[in-house]
């Protein structure tokens, strides 16, 4: 069986500039549902001229939610490997509708059957860090059983940790588990996938994310702590709870020749937005690959009419 290859990068690329230009003209309108129905359409249109085979696992819903990429749909012009496909057209549709930072279009492949497919589990407790700790934290244990060990792993004091939380009211306790240990907090209003790979970038100033979540941003997460060398650990969440059964980055997503790539539509911390000139528009992407574990960043002139 044919295997995804380094030549896919570039043409991932292509797809997520694609959807973050589409999404762009709707940012601060104050329509999400018209904003990701432009990104997704043209997402759809970008790619199904890739050089795969590929299946959607994470999408954006049921087949007849259509125009939306859903679960099961098959992308791509069917001439190369055979591919999961996760996809986020917007991760961070209120962040585009409201024009707040974090927005990004977000597209992972790995080899067919490599992907953890949530189906109905749309939620998930997690906790991510970057490679120094990715050995070591336990999504088990407590809150400040993981600070410490972040801490020492980094040689730092936890004070000098930060920890992206979404803000949401089911994170009281968790924030005041933080803050208790002396944590520095970072709450953001949505887009967590961005947040969760900034805890792998060097000198991000982010250390972990924690708390619950979207699963399918879980599975996307965890393709791009492979190209980094960072670690997930997941337990889906339903009826407000968390099941017992702990999901790793393998569990999550299992093969080195994974790519990620991503493209802002508005500001934020990992990457820029899509910036207008009189000539058109400049996006700002990243990718990155598993198996060589590089990470690009791509800036894009783009020449509309």
């Amino acid at each position: 069986m044919a295997i995804p290859d380094r030549n896919l990068a570039l043409e991932l690329v292509r797809v997520t500039e694609t959807a973050a230009l589409a999404a762009a003209p709707w940012v601060g309108r104050g329509d999400k549902d018209q904003a990701d129905g432009a990104a997704v359409a043209a997402m759809r249109a970008m790619i199904n001229t890739v050089d795969m085979n590929g299946t959607v696992v994470i999408g954006e819903g049921e087949k007849d939610n259509a125009p939306m990429l859903h679960n099961g749909e098959s992308v791509g012009n069917g001439e190369g490997p055979d591919c999961d496909v996760a996809v986020d057209p917007i991760d961070g549709t209120s962040l585009t509708a409201q024009g707040m930072n974090g927005a990004i279009s977000v597209i992972a492949l790995a080899p067919r059957g490599t992907m953890y497919d949530p189906r109905e589990s749309f939620y998930m407790n997690k906790i991510v860090t970057g490679p120094e700790a990715a050995a070591l934290i336990d999504i088990q244990a407590s809150v400040s059983e993981n600070l410490k060990r972040v801490a020492q792993a980094k040689e730092l004091d936890i004070s000098d940790l930060t920890v992206v939380v979404l803000n949401r009211p089911r994170h009281e306790n968790l924030i005041a588990e933080i803050r208790s240990a002396g944590a520095r907090i970072r709450l953001i209003q949505d887009g967590d996938v961005a947040a969760a790979i900034e805890t792998a970038i060097p000198g991000s100033g982010i250390d972990l994310l924690m708390g619950i979540g979207g699963t399918p941003e879980g599975v996307i997460t965890a393709a791009a702590m492979i190209c980094l060398g960072g670690s997930i650990q997941g337990q889906l969440y339903n009826d407000g709870k968390s099941e017992v059964k702990v999901l790793t980055t393998r569990d999550l997503c299992n093969s080195d020749d994974v790519f990620l790539s991503a493209t802002g539509i508005t500001d934020g911390e990992l990457i820029n937005g899509i910036r207008y000139t009189p000539y058109g528009a400049i996006s700002h992407s990243i990718v990155m690959r598993g198996k060589s574990k590089t990470l690009r960043k791509i800036v894009t002139q783009h020449h509309l009419k």
